[in-house]
């Protein structure tokens, strides 16, 4: 099969690669479409030790079960693969699993392939109204709704009555913006640094769209609800900035881990700081439906193209070259 194969740091390589084989409890799926995360440009750029070279990356994939019962199923794929009997498991916080894997990291090989094999308690069947390009969206909007369920059991409002601020538009940093307005918010702020993606969130009917960069852009002490889909000492900085007394910060990025926070006025201002790891099972289906209700939007802030133009695809998200918040490849016709 072809796929694409991260060589080295900044060195990505379209190149055959083995078949995988599907064990007994596994399925082998024809992959339709899949995502480029920014955790695989984190480890593109050489920056994440758990994601070493040679490896095929990629985790947000959507496809077409190969044989067995499930043969011709669309499918998305929760990437998390979890043991299913420790205490977290069974209590429905898989993501909490001590003995999590996830493709794209080894042992398990990723989905930028024309193949993949993941265990079937892992896959979930699109509807038919939701095109698998789209369905591959399902993984970042599944840790994004995640976020925003945890926001909602920590605010001191509800949502709906909740003045919100979201630090960053990629796909996450959107994906919590649609989440909070389906969740019933009407004030939501998107802070984001690149021209062309404060147009896309204009375009899905966001108008406090700003640069955080900026002078004077973010009001002080403003937020019930802040989201940080970055991750970064600046804008961990900007987040407890902006939050006001009694509010919450939930943070999703993974930028880096050091710096940014001011534990001192988290603490005087009694602001909750809330971490939020990926999605459960439950998360995900419920993305999965809302998407196919149309309750996300149109989720038309994408960019598809094939699994061979992967490497360029790389530069131009490095370079800042492209609006969409999320490129999605395209590894094979199914």
């Amino acid at each position: 099969m072809k796929a694409l194969v991260y060589t080295g740091p900044q060195q990505i390589v379209f190149q055959d690669s083995p078949d995988p084989i599907a064990g007994p409890d596994d399925v082998l799926i024809n992959v339709g479409a899949v995502g480029i995360c920014g955790s695989d440009m984190h480890a593109f750029l050489g920056h994440d030790e758990r994601r070493p070279a040679p490896l095929i990356l990629g985790h947000e994939a959507a496809g077409v079960v190969v044989g067995g019962p499930d043969g011709g199923m669309r499918v998305v794929v929760n990437p998390l693969v979890t043991c299913g009997v420790c205490r977290d498991c069974l209590s429905g916080r898989e993501n909490l699993c001590a003995q999590r894997e996830i493709i794209s990291m080894p042992p398990r090989q990723g989905a930028f392939a024309e193949k993949i094999v993941v265990p079937r308690r892992n896959i979930i069947e699109v509807p038919d109204s939701l095109d698998l390009t789209y369905a591959a969206l399902a993984e970042p909007l599944a840790t994004s709704w995640h976020g925003v369920t945890l926001a909602a059991r920590h605010a001191a409002r509800p949502l709906s009555e909740a003045r919100a601020l979201v630090m960053g538009g990629g796909a996450v940093g959107l994906g919590a913006a649609l989440a909070l307005r389906a969740f019933g918010s009407t004030d939501v702020t998107i802070a984001e640094t690149n021209a062309l993606r404060r147009q896309t969130a204009t375009d899905q009917g966001f108008d406090k769209v700003v640069d955080p960069a900026a002078e004077n852009t973010l009001e002080a002490g403003f937020a019930d609800v802040v989201i940080d889909a970055v991750g970064n000492k600046h804008t961990r900085a900007a987040a407890v900035r902006s939050a006001r007394p009694g509010s919450v910060i939930v943070h999703i990025g993974l930028g880096d881990g050091v710096d940014g926070f001011d534990a001192r006025r988290v603490t005087l201002q009694e602001i909750s700081f809330v971490g939020a790891y990926t999605y459960t099972m439950i998360d995900f289906r419920a993305t999965l439906a809302a998407m196919a209700s149309g309750a996300l939007g149109n989720l038309k802030w994408i960019e598809a193209r094939s699994l061979s133009e992967g490497v360029e695809a790389f530069d131009d998200l490095l370079a800042g070259r492209t609006g969409a918040a999320k490129i999605v490849l395209h590894p094979a016709q199914v």
